[in-house]
């Protein structure tokens, strides 16, 4: 039988068919390119996302307002990329190291950029230096090979660069501070009128002395007295650490955190202490007595802890009397890697990793006996230093508890802690003056 149609047009209907295939397989290789390399991008921008972040954080927390500060923050955030959770950061299904090169395929991990405002970092303002340099900005850029949109127009070069972009700093005074020392200091202003340092001038040298009765010791020459106690955090619910490795850890890196109750019985974790809390009391084997008597064990033990921050050696014995398993426990405490500036240098010569630094909360008074409570009025930062001219380190057997430290306001973060006042205390939402912590900001 004759076909019904005519040739001219089967030899059309053949002519529309190979156009519309024609048209199609550019938007097929599109619809590929969006379902493949599209979402091969967007892994890629999470991963360099993630390299970011890392890097900002680890940064800011180096921000500690000294002249090493940026230095050092530069160092840091490069070993955080190097070494993130032992693992180095990658990109592209964990096929190449940020920073590195593959085939025709580089990333490129820009200078951190450093400043003092939040203001200056959305307008790109001028830099900060590392006295006044509150926040970090990381930039990474990467390419992220194409597959399918390597067949369509501007895509030749098989592959296109992705950027990212993060953004940490120390954020506003904290009402709640976590994992910091649990000294505890008195308000040295009679006046109550000074709300900033509470008495203490910023770049005095103090000797923290183990408060007592009948008479409190000399302090060490050119330094002025500073009597403290410990609040309370004996976790008697740890299974794991005694209260002689419970008062080692607590001042050897931050109170210790735990699922347990705080003793005092205040709704503030084991861990913390918040301002206007007035539930604080004193630790019941390290209360006050006869000067002349000299300090309980418990005092010891915990000065044994801070001693790890200029030498987690124990040349007297001490230590290793006083502290169950004190040769595993110091072994997870390396000392400071600045211990060379002395009483006379500046706080802003200081080029170590923090471990020097500590943070106390500072109460109404002290307490002498179990059974008084203290009020926290806020924290304050001192660096801890040698306890003579010539960098002899502190001694835990030193019969009133004594050693040196420099007041320096609250220029470092903290570990970790709330801006606001989730447990109830009347903090007053913003605080004035004292520590932040470090945020991630975008």
């Amino acid at each position: 039988m004759a076909s019904r149609f005519p040739s001219s047009r089967r030899v059309a209907r053949g002519a529309i068919t190979l156009q519309m295939l024609v048209i199609l397989v550019p938007v097929l290789f599109g619809l590929m390119g969006f379902a493949l390399d599209l979402g091969r991008l967007y892994l890629v921008r999470g991963e360099l996302n993630q390299a970011a972040n890392t890097m900002a954080l680890a940064a800011a927390q180096q921000l500690f307002g000294t002249v090493n500060s940026l230095s050092n923050a530069t160092t840091v955030a490069q070993t955080s990329l190097d070494n993130s959770a032992g693992a180095a950061n990658t990109y592209n299904f964990g096929a190449i190291v940020v920073g590195q090169s593959a085939g025709d395929l580089t990333s490129t991990v820009n200078p951190p950029a450093f400043f003092a405002t939040m203001a200056d970092v959305i307008s790109a303002g001028t830099q900060a230096d590392g006295t006044t340099a509150r926040y970090v900005q990381i930039s990474l850029q990467a390419d992220a090979p194409l597959l399918f949109f390597s067949l369509l127009p501007g895509g030749e070069s098989r592959k296109t660069s992705v950027a990212a972009q993060a953004v940490a700093g120390i954020s506003t005074p904290l009402c709640t501070a976590c994992n910091i020392e649990p000294f505890a200091i008195a308000n040295q202003d009679g006046t109550g009128a000074d709300a900033i340092n509470f008495g203490l001038t910023v770049g005095q040298l103090y000797t923290f002395n183990f408060t007592c009765n009948g008479g409190q010791p000399n302090p060490i020459p050119g330094t002025l007295r500073l009597p403290y106690v410990f609040v309370n955090r004996y976790d008697t619910s740890n299974g794991n650490l005694d209260e002689t490795q419970q008062l080692y850890r607590d001042f050897a890196g931050g109170m210790v955190s735990s699922p347990n109750a705080n003793p005092t019985g205040s709704a503030v974790p084991l861990a913390c202490v918040g301002i206007n809390d007035a539930a604080e009391t004193i630790w019941a084997s390290a209360v006050p007595g006869t000067c002349a008597l000299g300090v309980p064990a418990s005092v010891r033990e915990a000065l044994c802890g801070l001693q790890t921050r200029q030498d987690n050696s124990d040349p007297n014995g001490v230590c290793t009397n006083l502290v169950t398993d004190w040769t595993d426990l110091s072994a997870l405490y390396a000392p400071d890697s600045d211990i060379t500036t002395g009483q006379a240098d500046d706080y802003t010569t200081y080029s170590g990793n923090g471990r020097r630094i500590f943070t106390v909360p500072v109460v109404d008074g002290v307490a002498t006996n179990t059974t008084a409570t203290m009020t926290v009025l806020g924290f304050r930062q001192f660096l801890l230093e040698p306890s003579d001219t010539v960098g002899t380190p502190l001694n835990p057997a030193q019969p009133n508890g004594q050693f040196v430290a420099m007041y320096i306001g609250s220029p470092a973060p903290v570990k970790t802690g709330w801006v606001d006042d989730r447990f109830a205390l009347s903090c007053p939402v913003p605080v004035a003056s004292g520590p932040g912590k470090v945020v991630l900001h975008r």
